[in-house]
């Protein structure tokens, strides 16, 4: 377990923001956490710590959204994200997360550039498409398995169906808590569950399940369309982030 200051000085703000984005409220800003945590262990470390953190903020949110969730959104996208993981696992020694990171960024700005200069002014929401959904899924499923990157490709499908904010972050919890349960068996075998990690994650637990549930009264009391704005904005700062951290890793390192 870890006992240095540097590292809690990076850890609690690092599950602050995953613990707000659990709950619905700045969506993909979660995503920042394994990077913040990268700025004092290893990013694989990182993400071996934060999975059982994320697990933990999924049951505290599962709690609320149980029966608050769009199904066909569902349908389209889960089988897929089990087969992203299934990819993802399989190529884990070839693609690097430097590479993820610059492609979930790139996809992420132009998707939130899309929003604000073609999706605004369309009058009415995208339809469901379940040829879209499973895409986009298995891009999440993808991702998520490699860094915990996998909200900006689900919001990619999600977002331009304008379900109410309720519904959409419902959906979003029941999504990512399948697939992060399912990547608990290939993390597993990959060596990523030691002692200190666990360790780890288990004292950071309560601090996770309170910035959880403060998400999810953000959520409640928050108007939709600043909702839905917020999480646009949110989008493309962490797409800028991605796209930096991963260019700057593969080009110029």
């Amino acid at each position: 377990m870890f006992t240095d200051l540097a590292f809690y000085a990076a850890a609690l703000p690092a599950v602050a923001l995953a613990g707000l984005s659990k709950g619905g409220f700045g969506g993909a800003m979660g995503m920042l956490a394994v990077p913040i945590l990268a700025l004092v262990i290893s990013p694989v470390q990182a993400a071996g710590i934060m999975l059982p953190i994320l697990v933990v903020m999924d049951l505290v949110s599962l709690y609320f959204y149980r029966s608050i969730f769009d199904r066909r959104t569902l349908a389209a996208m889960l089988p897929a994200s089990i087969v992203g993981i299934g990819v993802g696992w399989l190529t884990a020694s070839y693609v690097s997360e430097d590479f993820v990171r610059l492609l979930v960024g790139v996809i992420s700005i132009v998707f939130a550039l899309n929003y604000w200069f073609g999706d605004r002014l369309r009058a009415r929401p995208a339809d469901p498409n379940t040829a879209k959904g499973a895409f986009w899924g298995s891009l999440a499923g993808f991702t998520s398995f490699v860094s915990h990157a996998g909200a900006p490709p689900f919001q990619m499908y999600a977002l331009p169906l304008r379900l109410d904010k309720q519904v959409f972050v419902g959906t979003s919890v029941i999504f990512f808590a399948v697939t992060n349960a399912v990547k608990l068996v290939p993390y597993f075998f990959l060596g990523q569950f030691d002692a200190a990690n666990l360790a780890t994650a288990a004292v950071l637990f309560p601090f996770a399940a309170f910035t959880t549930v403060a998400g999810i009264w953000i959520v409640r009391v928050i108007d939709q369309s600043l909702f839905y704005g917020l999480s646009y904005i949110f989008v493309i700062v962490i797409g800028l982030k991605l796209t930096w951290d991963g260019a700057i890793s593969l080009f110029i390192h």
